[in-house]
């Protein structure tokens, strides 16, 4: 979906913090009291998740722009 993003012309940036959760947000999530310990799990597995896709974003966009790719 966010490749798609990119391809349609949207910035890499905007894509990015689509994708991303910033620490400082997380942190504030996991410290927050009226989380019991499932759900904080449930955001840790979030967190890495999206960690994950911007990854897999990060190297589509870089195979996408990379000098090998153009013809």
């Amino acid at each position: 979906m966010f490749y798609g993003l990119f391809l349609r012309g949207h910035s890499l940036e905007s894509i990015r913090q689509e994708i991303d959760i910033p620490p400082t947000m997380f942190r504030k999530w996991m410290k927050a009291r009226e989380y019991d310990q499932h759900f904080r799990k449930d955001l840790q597995r979030m967190y890495q998740y999206r960690k994950q896709v911007l990854a897999i974003f990060e190297s589509l966009v870089t195979s996408d722009s990379s000098p090998d790719n153009e013809q």
